[in-house]
């Protein structure tokens, strides 16, 4: 059964926290996405038979949380995410961030490095609405965006229909990481699968090419998607966090 924090700017956010030692594992969903998926529920289930503290939540506009996907943003997101760890977990957390998530604990190590124990991104996608989304944009959603403020695309896993906004990526181009200074002085484990088709492998690279980290590993794995959610993708994010605590 979720909990509910509420932040200083007045939303709601869902969680589920277990207790546990430290350092704690914080799971960081990605775009669109919620507390339930495959990867947050695996890790919270290992987390606990290890007896190590474990947080889960849904950002603003997703999941149990308050507001309105639409209304949300980047800055919005991370805000939560603050929140969320500032709030509700004590010491330094391994910060696992899922797609969009990756950005978000990327956003977090530069916020809080204080209480960063270490990173873990799968398939972590850092200023994707600038590099990524935008340019895969039609011109003529382009220019809907620009001129009435939003425009509808659709899910590439279920077709269904949702909103991007001009604040989505006004706010995104404020948010970038890959575009100055990125020191991120713990250890950092990215996953990231070949076949991912939200996600290109360079993605991970110029990501390690650009960070200042004294401990950074990338491994690649054929043919798994965006996804990677398989038994043995769920091992690999485990064996990661497990790495790092031995670190």
């Amino acid at each position: 059964m979720a909990e509910f924090l509420a932040t200083r700017t007045g939303r709601r956010l869902a969680y589920i926290k277990t207790g546990g030692r430290g350092p704690g594992v914080v799971f960081l969903g990605g775009f669109m996405s919620d507390m339930t998926g495959t990867k947050a529920v695996y890790l919270e289930d290992w987390a606990r038979e290890q007896g190590r503290a474990f947080l889960r939540f849904d950002y603003s506009g997703h999941g149990e949380s308050s507001g309105k996907f639409a209304d949300g943003c980047i800055g919005d997101w991370a805000e939560d995410a603050l929140e969320a760890v500032t709030q509700l977990t004590e010491g330094p957390q391994i910060l696992v961030g899922s797609s969009m998530g990756g950005w978000i604990a990327l956003l977090l190590a530069r916020r809080i490095p204080e209480r960063v124990a270490g990173l873990v991104g799968i398939a972590a996608a850092p200023d994707f609405t600038e590099d990524s989304m935008w340019p895969g944009l039609s011109e003529a959603q382009q220019h809907e965006i620009t001129t009435n403020g939003q425009t509808q695309v659709h899910n590439a896993y279920d077709d269904t229909p949702f909103t991007l906004t001009r604040r989505l990526f006004e706010d995104g181009r404020d948010r970038l990481v890959l575009r100055g200074p990125l020191a991120l002085p713990f250890p950092v484990r990215l996953l990231q699968g070949t076949a991912d088709e939200a996600v290109a492998t360079s993605v991970p690279l110029r990501l390690m090419d650009h960070a200042t980290c004294p401990d950074m590993l990338l491994t690649l794995v054929k043919d798994v998607d965006h996804r990677f959610s398989t038994p043995d993708c769920l091992k690999m994010i485990s064996a990661a966090i497990a790495g790092i605590s031995a670190t």
